[in-house]
């Protein structure tokens, strides 16, 4: 059964910093795209950013660019989200999720595409 673990989320003040790590079991996560998703309360699901498989690719929404990076570590089998200057407007369940259709090395922003998702980590930033 493939399952992803996502860990790291927490209460930070703005201006704060946190890594997200999603961790999986019984697939290598470096052969497949990856999304990192959030959802605020009241809110639809939207993208933050997916890695093409290898690293080939990379996606950053605009509501996070410039303040996030994404990268794996395959001896491992994780995945990163590294975030910075946080805002409270980045307050939100945090998921990673696994899309095992896209074409090599490209990856989506598309929430529909990914088929397989964690529990999520919440992210609170607030003072």
């Amino acid at each position: 059964q493939l399952q992803l673990v996502e860990s790291g989320g927490g209460l930070v003040q703005p201006g704060g910093s946190l890594r997200l790590s999603c961790a999986a079991s019984e697939f290598i996560l470096d052969d497949y795209a990856i999304g990192w998703f959030r959802q605020a309360p009241g809110k639809e699901r939207e993208a933050v950013s997916c890695m093409g498989a290898r690293g080939y690719s990379e996606i950053y929404a605009d509501s996070v660019k410039g303040r996030s990076f994404f990268s794996r570590d395959v001896a491992r089998n994780t995945v990163y989200l590294q975030m910075s200057s946080l805002k409270p407007e980045d307050t939100a369940l945090y998921y990673c999720a696994v899309d095992r259709d896209s074409p090599f090395g490209s990856c989506t922003t598309d929430v529909g595409r990914y088929t397989y998702w964690g529990q999520g980590t919440q992210v609170t930033v607030s003072s």
